[in-house]
Parts: C-alpha cells; structure tokens; sequence
C-alpha cells in the first residue's frame, strides 16, 4: 500500500504520523509547496519521500489523500485525476463536502473518489502542531459518492480506523449541515464576540478575560485563510444557522429587557441540560 498525502499542516501531518505508528502502510509520499515542511516531516519518521511536484507525487500511489484547504481541494482535483494511476483511491479531509464531492464526480473513470472529513483539528496548524493522536477516538465522516465502489470505500473506511478514528457514512449535504451548526456557528460566533470586545474600546475588560473568556474564543484564532474556504463553502447551511443563533440572542435579549427572570432562567436551565447530555 502506497500513500501520498498532498499537504503537511496539522490534519496531514497527524495522519502520516498516526499511518506510521499503526504500520499501516508500505510508503507514504509527502506533497507540499514548502521544501522545509518536507525536511520536518521526513525528520520526524512521518513520511519517506517528500516531493513539491503534485503529479509526480500522486502517480504511483495506491491511495491518495489531499489535506489542503477546500478550496486548494477543488482546484487540485483534476490534476490529481490526471495523474493518480488507474485504481487509486482519492480521499480528501475537507472540512466541506457538498462543492469537493460534485468536483470528484467529475474525476476520470479510472481513478476512486471518497469524500472524507476527520472530526478533529485545533486552532494552530503546520506541521508543528501535527500529533499521531489527533485522530484517536474521533468520528471519520466518509461521503462516497454514487460511483464509490465498495472495495475503494473500504480502502477509506481501513485508512481511517488506522488512524484511531470511528467511521460515519453520510451524504454531503447532510454532513455541511450539521457541522455548520457545531464547527463553523462557533467560529463566527467567537469571532463576533471579539470584534464586539474591540469595539467597546474598553482596555478593562481585556485586562480582566480569564480562562472563560479565553475558553469561549479560542477557535476565533483559527487561521482565516482556511475558515474562509469553509465559510464560502457552506454559505447556506451556515446562514441557516445564524438566522437560528440571532433569533435564540433575540429571546434572550427581549427577556432582559422585561426583567423577566423567570424566562431567563428557563432559557439558561435549557442550555445546561442540553450541554451535560453531549458527549465529546
């Protein structure tokens, strides 16, 4: 089994590291525009060819994953198909599924395309921040498309359980919706709450955020480049969503406004249950 990983921040990284330790492979090839994200990768055991060329990269492995950014995705995904060999199996870790699984059904009949999507990540990226557990004990959303066989989502379904992860198969609609309400809502929502901190000009209340503060925001340091590509990408089901969060910030604000404390405690009662009954 020949791998070749296209992009080595954190999701690629950690999955080369996480296929490394579960000896799941033969080879990995690491593709990355950086010649110095290469020489880190190949120093920590996690890849055992680094190319810069994409095409040279893909053509002779068995099993192609493209960790870069959506958008990187959707304009790689016809060069790949190009190049990869006839069999091979195209995977991608796109946080979006609905615009990379159109792409991929337009993908030369000789290639396997898989919609993939691990639950995991953090706020930092590159290499540096790649860790083999990333993966351990997440979901691994597959989305395979009409023409997925079941042998290459098979192929999928092993690389991810490899990697530590617990396999779930769904549509790509299905998937952009739901993570737009518990991945992409809480960006912007931590990203809103900061802006509103700036323009309140006020040095005090920065002087005083805590672990709370800092907890609640974290995600907001994401890089925007790569929410970008998402948010662009999932416009829709994320406008839904923020249509739901302004009318729940509406009930609560009508609320204080009538002093009414019984109606906020039922509101903040909820949201306590509703948090205790997840499980992360």
């Amino acid at each position: 089994m020949r791998v070749s990983i296209v992009g080595l921040g954190l999701m690629g990284g950690s999955l080369a590291l996480a296929l490394k330790r579960a000896a799941w492979c033969t080879s990995i090839t690491g593709i990355s525009r950086r010649p110095e994200t290469l020489a880190a990768a190949a120093a920590a055991g996690a890849i055992d060819e680094g190319l810069v060329d994409l095409a040279q990269g893909v053509q002779a492995a068995d099993l192609v994953v493209l960790a870069t950014p959506v958008r990187t995705i959707l304009s790689q995904l016809a060069a790949v198909g190009e190049s990869a060999s006839a069999g091979s199996v195209i995977i991608d870790l796109g946080s979006t599924k609905t615009e990379i699984c159109r792409e991929m059904a337009r993908l030369p009949v000789h290639v396997e395309p898989v919609g993939g999507h691990p639950m995991c990540g953090k706020e930092v990226g590159g290499f540096g921040a790649a860790e083999a557990d990333l993966y351990a004990g997440r979901k691994f959303v597959l989305c395979p498309l009409a023409r997925t066989s079941p042998a290459a989502l098979g192929l999928a379904r092993e690389m991810a359980e490899a990697a530590g992860s617990t396999v779930l198969l769904l549509a790509p609609e299905e998937h952009d919706r739901a993570v737009a309400a518990i991945s992409h809502l809480p960006y912007l929502a931590a990203a809103t709450l900061l802006n509103a901190l700036e323009a309140s000009g006020s040095p005090l209340a920065r002087q005083l955020a805590a672990s709370g503060f800092r907890d609640t925001t974290r995600v907001a340091a994401s890089d925007v480049d790569m929410m970008l590509d998402i948010i662009m990408t999932n416009r829709d089901a994320i406008l839904d969503w923020l249509l739901r969060y302004g009318r729940q910030l509406e009930t609560l604000t009508a609320a204080l406004e009538a002093g009414d404390e019984p109606r906020v405690r039922s509101l903040l009662n909820a949201a306590q249950h509703h948090r205790r009954t997840l499980q992360f």
